[in-house]
């Protein structure tokens, strides 16, 4: 006869807690090389942090020179300044800004973890291959997410894009620079700047609320109504916006001083909501600020342009297109990176590693696009017919 038990008093299943090694890690921070990259994933004072927590860094001679932090900085922070690229690129974990080149792939031995900003329109399927062939495990800065699920990088980067979007506008619009000879603000007596704002997101809300304080007359059109609303709870309601509908726009571009570009891409490219007859239309001199510019520009007339010439005439409209923006305030955005980096390398190590940390941490597993060699962005495997797995299934 068996008994029954009482699912009460039945023998549960016991749970331990398993003590977590700290895990010191190598470090290198190699000298970014890619055109007008000014920034660097890391500050001394992030430097200093690690080093006293037990870490290895080694930076490359004159990696934060751009970003005006000097070498002896870092020096007397605790890394090692490396004459050598090769050394820097040896380490088993790199922090850098933009993804290696293909030159600097070269010098990589293979099974590294680096952490970098992924632009998925500028990667090739040979460039991945090669990835994929030294087995590294890749995590881009924009995937890594808080604690309210937000990304952390993303977002500092586009308010640092939408205050240099009116700084930009306000350098072109006066007549120092050829421009209208306008202020950005409203004097009394003078009617104000008119600025459109494409995009309601971080970089058009930022953007909206300077140009409002200084009291431009703006108008924000953005696709979605739940972005437009919280840019209004944000900015005000002194601002007139509506949803991108395009015979409306025109007739706001055919007014406006300045335009301003933000939208966001969509499958890695941003869409183009301004066509070439509606840029003819616009003021003689009038300007436009294409911040989309990185994924292709939202002005059918934006071309991308350097910082040794910034910007160009077209239809009688000065266009400014120069792609990554944050980098004109290198020490800002090298500052708001670093407040990302050091201390996600500190969790890392007291996790017991990245294996371990890709384990307990929801927040930092969609940032990563290889591991150990394998692909795991299923969108981007299939962009370039490559074999994928899902990383829940190899942590």
């Amino acid at each position: 006869m068996s008994m029954q038990v009482d699912p009460t008093y039945a023998t549960q299943e016991e749970r331990l807690l398993t003590k977590q090694s700290y895990h010191s890690m190598k470090i290198g921070v190699p000298l970014e090389t890619s055109l007008a990259e000014n920034r660097v994933a890391i500050t001394p004072e992030g430097v200093h942090m690690l080093v006293s927590q037990g870490h290895e860094l080694i930076v490359e001679r004159g990696a934060g020179m751009a970003a005006r932090y000097s070498d002896h900085a870092y020096s007397e922070a605790g890394a090692q300044i490396a004459d050598d690229r090769q050394t820097v690129f040896q380490c088993p974990m790199l922090l850098k800004v933009e993804p290696p080149s293909k030159d600097e792939l070269s010098l990589m031995p293979g099974k590294q973890i680096l952490f970098s900003v992924l632009q998925p329109n500028m990667l090739t399927k040979a460039y991945l291959q090669a990835m994929v062939d030294k087995q590294m495990t890749a995590i881009s800065y924009g995937g890594i997410k808080d604690e309210q699920g937000r990304a952390p990088f993303i977002r500092s980067m586009a308010e640092i894009a939408g205050n240099q979007a009116i700084t930009v506008a306000m350098e072109y619009l006066s007549t120092w620079s050829d421009g209208k000879g306008y202020v950005m603000g409203g004097i009394t007596g003078v009617p104000p700047t008119d600025v459109v704002i494409i995009g309601a997101g971080t970089v058009g809300t930022v953007a909206a609320k300077l140009a409002t304080a200084m009291g431009a007359s703006v108008k924000v059109f953005d696709a979605s109504l739940s972005r437009i609303k919280a840019l209004t709870d944000q900015v005000g309601h002194g601002i007139y916006t509506c949803t991108l509908q395009p015979q409306i726009l025109a007739k706001a571009l055919e007014r406006c001083d300045v335009a301003i570009a933000s939208l966001r891409p969509i499958q890695g490219r941003t869409p183009v909501v301004v066509s070439e007859d509606m840029v003819m239309q616009m003021k003689p001199r009038s300007l436009i600020v294409d911040i989309s510019i990185d994924h292709g520009g939202c002005f059918e007339t934006s071309e991308v342009t350097t910082w040794d010439a910034p910007v160009y005439t077209r239809h009688q409209v000065v266009h400014f297109c120069v792609p990554n923006i944050t980098s004109r305030v290198a020490r800002t955005a090298s500052f708001a990176l670093n407040n990302l980096t050091s201390p996600l390398c500190h969790e890392i190590a007291n996790m017991g590693g990245l294996g371990q940390a890709l384990r307990l941490s929801d927040n930092l597993r969609p940032s990563v696009y290889a591991f150990h060699g394998t692909l795991t962005d299923q969108d981007m495997a299939d962009r370039f017919n490559l074999p994928s797995t899902p990383l829940s299934l190899l942590v």
